[in-house]
């Protein structure tokens, strides 16, 4: 088994457009790449314990801060839209000589999704979505919404942002250690905490989704694919994960029990074991 180091190394990459995203990489620079995405409004910093555990399991595992998050730049026109996300993940594959699997939640599932079905050749060598179908829960949706453009003000301190997530997420134990939190926030001049991504993220023009043109890029994987669903996620229901195994006969499905929406977080040892026989298989 390859050792893994403590501390990841951290990688930039300069997209087509000329915007620097940021990664954390394990493991060995020889072994074969997953790239993981997170969501919308998360951080790189999600699949640091994954990452850790593909690592050491043979996999070079890259998790990217998107374009706008994290220490990633933020999109100077504004430009949040999926193309854009696409655009910067076909960038940053060039730089592998193997082709790589692909891991993405929610905003980064759907470019990931997007990506690999719609090239005309193979891009990426599997696919695992992370509580994302074509079609989503749109009360769940509107949820995520309300929580993300809610504190605009931001946060006095790690804690009254520690409250405002323990509100959101009453099914996940408050940590109490804060240094993890503290990643995805940004302390400003004002000496307040703001979250880690671009506020224009949410302006109307990025925020729009088009379920069809998603599920025509399903119908046409035809790279190993795994769905993997929080049991108590509000985004994708019943119906929508089974649209989308409809839509690709060949998929995989693991259902991650007593995890929502942030399946990584809610439970990441289950999560992680499901993934690595996934990928063990390929």
């Amino acid at each position: 088994m390859p050792q893994t180091t403590v501390v990841p190394q951290t990688l930039t990459y300069t997209t087509d457009t000329g915007l620097r995203l940021v990664g954390d990489a394990w493991g060995t620079p020889g072994a074969p790449p997953v790239l993981l995405l997170h969501g919308g409004g998360q951080t790189r910093h999600a699949w640091g314990v994954t990452a850790q555990t593909l690592a050491a399991r043979g996999w070079y595992a890259v998790s990217l801060d998107l374009r706008g998050h994290g220490e990633s730049d933020w999109a100077p026109d504004g430009d949040y839209t999926i193309d854009a996300f696409v655009a910067d993940l076909r960038s940053v594959m060039r730089h592998y000589t193997q082709t790589p699997a692909l891991i993405g939640a929610s905003l980064g599932g759907m470019t990931s999704l997007l990506t690999t079905g719609e090239a005309q050749t193979a891009v990426s060598r599997a696919l695992v979505l992370v509580d994302i179908t074509p079609r989503t829960n749109p009360e769940g949706t509107s949820r995520i919404r309300a929580f993300m453009t809610a504190r605009p003000d931001g946060f006095s301190s790690l804690e009254e942002a520690a409250e405002t997530i323990a509100a959101y997420l009453p099914h996940r134990p408050r940590p109490k250690n804060l240094s993890g939190l503290a990643k995805n926030l940004r302390l400003r001049e004002d000496g307040r905490y703001h979250w880690h991504w671009d506020p224009q993220l949410m302006h109307a023009p990025n925020r729009q989704r088009d379920p069809e043109r998603l599920l025509a890029a399903a119908r046409a994987l035809r790279v190993p694919t795994l769905l993997v669903r929080g049991t108590l996620s509000d985004i994708v229901s019943d119906t929508t994960q089974a649209e989308f195994l409809a839509a690709v006969p060949h998929a995989e499905y693991v259902d991650v029990a007593g995890a929502a929406h942030m399946v990584a977080g809610d439970q990441n040892d289950t999560f992680s074991q499901g993934i690595h026989d996934f990928l063990a298989r390929l």
